[in-house]
């Protein structure tokens, strides 16, 4: 059936009550009769409008502390009937089941519930049942039935409404159907992944993802590609949940590598400014200083030519005095905990420039699950949460590294983790001077990053490379000692590495021979 159907009954019962009151009287004004249960009636007749209970209906009374209420054949019934099926019809007759035409629920909110770290019991009692079973039967005769799930929803039913003399349109019934069935699934994801944790579930048998449409994107990676970003409901700080102050709408790509950049700059106290610069994803200048000006100046030295249309992150509130250093060159996008208004006034004449604000830094050792699709199904991970501390080192070099050293090599080995392998990162005092990443070889990425450090020193006007006493770390081991001898040749003297190769000690060797510190840290970083 596709006809408009007349709206005469309503069932509403909600959670969420933003918006209820307005929205129950624009239905009481176009002569709906509302049902409702429990908080939601005694709010609708406070603001004076006229409900009949469900209980009314049903002839019992909620019980088990409002575990039944609407579970009940003539609530079902008037949500299932086909009115164009003669049995049905009979049926309802003979038990004084009257249609509903329109579910108004909203769930528990559970996702809420367990953001906050409720008890496992209060989670259990926020798992919504009744609300589910309503939903998934009024969208399944969504030929009858038109369903709302979400608050957002509620003036485009009533402008449905006007459109078709009270009446809804077979198409608003289906979409609404599409987007009920889609709440009660990332509903029923939420639960189930959290029961999973909970009982200590690492790989259930099931796994289901789900998300909330945040923005349909221009397109994808290329114009050819369609994308829309979701959202997962963590909030974790990041990009989902910044304000945007100025510019253009982000692209699909501003947003991926938005992420990589906050992600990364997270990574570093609070108390300890740090700017990262990210391009296509990797990082094309890491630093940290006494303020933020300087740690952008410094990462932005690594690489001038790759900072050009790149990406911004700061783990402090962005000042004017940095806002006045990155705005002399074009920068696609920058995102830290806050900005004054004198650094918004800077980046105000920036059209094209856009600034986002978080509130906060992400914690970067928070477990988060990742996943990832492949032909035929996905795979999932955790997030890469590794850290280490000198205490987890092991120095395998006749030298010991100098404290500087210590602090670059852990300084590069926290920049690694957020490079594409197969990465090599050199740094002096801080900051990168050569990232090399994303190479079929590690001895290419070691080259490459030592090229570009010493392209970046000509343009400076020096005389010798970036990588002149800097020291570097590797994702991975180093397979053969060609990339470490090409470290050592580029000036690096010092290495960090996971260790594990079966020529471990040839690159030992090789280290000791050219009077290189190395420590290995028994944990590697790969990131494709």
């Amino acid at each position: 059936m596709t006809r408009p159907v007349p709206l005469t009954r309503a069932l509403i019962s909600v959670s969420d009550k933003t918006g209820l009151i307005d929205f129950a009287q624009e239905l009481a004004t176009r002569g709906v009769e509302i049902l409702s249960t429990g908080g939601t009636a005694k709010a609708l007749r406070e603001a004076g409008l006229s409900v009949v209970d469900v209980a009314e209906v049903t002839g019992f009374p909620e019980m088990m502390d409002g575990r039944v209420k609407t579970l009940h054949p003539v609530i079902h019934g008037g949500l299932l009937a086909l009115r164009d099926n003669e049995e049905h019809l009979a049926a309802m007759e003979a038990h004084n089941i009257q249609p509903i035409d329109l579910l108004v629920v909203n769930l528990y909110p559970f996702e809420e519930t367990v953001a906050k770290g409720a008890a496992y019991d209060d989670c259990i009692e926020n798992i919504d049942i009744g609300g589910p079973a309503m939903i998934r039967a009024a969208s399944k005769n969504h030929a009858f039935v038109a369903t709302i799930v979400d608050v957002e929803d509620y003036p485009a039913l009533l402008a449905e409404l006007d459109a078709n003399d009270g009446a809804t349109s077979y198409e608003f019934r289906q979409r609404q159907a599409q987007i009920a069935y889609a709440r009660t699934a990332a509903y029923d994801a939420a639960v189930s992944t959290w029961m999973a944790k909970a009982i200590g579930e690492e790989t259930p048998r099931r796994r289901a993802f789900a998300g909330k449409l945040a923005q349909t994107l221009r397109y994808g990676e290329n114009p050819h590609q369609k994308a829309a970003f979701y959202l997962d409901g963590s909030n974790r700080p990041g990009v989902a949940t910044a304000k945007q102050w100025q510019g253009k709408e982000l692209s699909y790509n501003n947003i991926n590598d938005t992420d990589a950049a906050f992600e990364l700059v997270a990574e570093f106290p609070v108390n300890q400014p740090a700017v990262a610069i990210i391009k296509h994803a990797n990082p094309c200048g890491v630093a940290t200083g006494k303020t933020l000006a300087e740690a952008y100046a410094r990462a932005f030295d690594c690489d001038r030519t790759s900072a050009f249309g790149g990406i911004i992150a700061l783990n402090q509130t962005l000042d004017e005095a940095t806002a006045k250093e990155i705005a002399a060159i074009f920068t696609e996008v920058v995102i830290a905990p806050d900005a004054t208004d004198e650094a918004k006034t800077v980046f105000a004449v920036k059209k094209n420039l856009r600034l986002l604000t978080t509130g906060a830094l992400p914690d970067v050792k928070a477990p988060i699950t990742t996943f990832r699709q492949v032909a035929g199904g996905f795979l999932v991970q955790d997030k890469d949460n590794g850290t280490i501390t000198p205490d987890d080192l092991k120095v395998v070099t006749k030298r010991v590294p100098t404290e500087q050293e210590l602090k670059d090599l852990l300084f590069a080995w926290t920049v690694a983790k957020h490079v594409k392998s197969n990465a090599i990162i050199y740094v002096k005092d801080g900051a990168t001077v050569g990232v090399g990443a994303g190479q079929m070889s590690r001895v290419d990425s070691t080259r490459i990053a030592a090229r570009k450090s010493q392209d970046m020193a000509e343009a400076m006007g020096l005389t010798e490379p970036l990588t002149k006493g800097s020291v570097v770390a590797s994702d991975a081991f180093f397979p053969f000692a060609d990339g470490l001898i090409t470290a050592a040749e580029a000036g690096a003297t010092a290495v960090i590495q996971p260790g594990g190769s079966l020529r471990d000690q040839e690159v030992i060797d090789a280290a000791n021979e050219r009077g290189l510190a190395m420590v290995f840290t028994g944990m590697r970083h790969f990131r494709h």
